[in-house]
């Protein structure tokens, strides 16, 4: 145990649960090196620039069961659950035609994983005892079933890696519930869209003032791939939903939105970064948010656009605020870093309070303040979800519901 509390320098009470819960998993090599990568700097702490707005360490002294339970789960209708807790893994047990699980005990390589160190921790602690270390999803069906994925259940700690491989021509839609009850929530969720595939992936996290979430995403789009992703961030004590993808091949497109509500005592972070790395390849992102007295809303995204492979690009990203009481924190940091010169790329990023004149519009046609104030907030906030489909009703409901707490 010597040689293993040394992998962290001055490590924290919760580190040091972490390296024994490592501790305790069969050895592994791509296991070692996914916790070697995490451990390199610990648990991410403000003094890391990608970091300093969301300092894990200090939000997680120990890792300890939260007092408060999950939520309730607004996705499970009509899709095919697969659900992660701190004591099991359940999944379906019919299968639909054009779709393949494997419940893999082993743990698979994992690329980037100094890049994206609460990930490797996810890599590097899921599995154990009636948990799989990887499940790996095959897609081949035109149009597949929605698969749905919930983390939720009391205990310490819940750990899960997630790798779907959607083959060439294959279309999916994904749902993601982070509905707290564990102290820590790490996932890892990794997607290769073949040429020509079709994904669209909905998040949707909650949590309370004692527990920290971080939702990690690593997605790979091959030749005129098509990606689309909406998030929904309610908070925690400490929440990070981050997302890394690659344009691998040309003509891929990407869609990243999202939205986030916070109230008092609690943080949201949607951090991003997007490489394109092939020629022609589109990227849109808007970003949404709204934060109350004492709540803090983090926004971080990048775009890099390589010299040769990144000619024709087509990129945007936006990102609007709202502080809606005075105490309310809003930090964001749009980057783009671009050497190609053949290219269309723009960013656009704005925080300021509620229109006082629409405000003043609605209370003379009688609604309430409260009322008024929620109107003009859903409006506001509405832009981040439209791109979610099917699904976008059910992501209101959780905005308007919002209003109610």
């Amino acid at each position: 145990m010597t040689a293993l509390r040394d992998l962290i320098t001055h490590p924290n009470a919760a580190e040091l649960e972490l390296i024994a819960r490592y501790g305790m998993l069969p050895e592994d090599a791509r296991r070692a090196r996914a916790f070697e990568a995490f451990a390199a700097l610990g648990l991410p702490h403000r003094r890391l620039e990608n970091w300093r707005w969301s300092d894990v360490k200090a939000a997680l002294p120990e890792i300890a069961r939260p007092k408060s339970p999950s939520r309730i789960d607004p996705f499970t209708d009509d899709a095919l659950v697969f659900r992660f807790t701190p004591q099991a893994f359940t999944a379906p047990g019919d299968l639909p035609a054009g779709l393949r699980v494997l419940a893999q005990p082993n743990v698979q390589a994992m690329a980037s994983a100094e890049d994206l160190p609460l990930g490797a921790l996810a890599a590097a602690l899921s599995g154990g005892k009636n948990r799989p270390a990887t499940l790996l999803i095959e897609v081949t069906a035109p149009v597949a079933p929605r698969l749905h994925f919930a983390f939720e259940g009391a205990g310490e700690a819940n750990f899960g890696r997630v790798m779907l491989l959607i083959r060439s021509g294959a279309s999916v839609a994904i749902s993601e519930s982070y509905l707290g009850g564990a102290g820590l929530t790490t996932s890892l969720i990794e997607l290769t869209l073949e040429p020509s595939a079709q994904v669209s992936r909905a998040v949707y996290q909650c949590g309370a003032h004692d527990e920290v979430v971080a939702v990690n995403a690593l997605i790979d789009l091959q030749r005129g791939a098509r990606y689309t992703q909406t998030t929904l961030a309610l908070g925690a004590k400490l929440a990070r939903l981050e997302t890394r993808l690659t344009h691998s091949e040309t003509g891929a497109s990407a869609t990243l939105n999202a939205a986030y509500l916070v109230g008092a005592g609690l943080h949201a972070d949607i951090t991003t970064d997007v490489r394109h790395n092939a020629v022609a390849c589109v990227t849109r992102q808007t970003t949404k948010g709204a934060v109350r007295k004492g709540g803090r809303g983090v926004f971080q995204g990048k775009f890099h656009v390589p010299r040769t492979v990144g000619q024709q690009t087509d990129a945007s990203m936006q990102h609007h605020a709202l502080l809606l009481e005075d105490g309310a924190e809003v930090f964001a940091k749009p980057e783009l870093e671009i050497h190609a010169d053949d290219v269309q790329c723009a960013h656009g990023n704005t925080s300021g309070a509620l229109d006082q004149n629409q405000l003043f519009y609605l209370r003379q046609r009688g609604l309430p303040e409260d009322q008024a104030r929620a109107v003009l907030t859903e409006a506001f906030i509405a832009e981040g979800l439209e791109a979610a489909g099917a699904l976008e009703e059910i992501l209101r409901a959780q905005v308007s519901a919002w209003f109610n707490t």
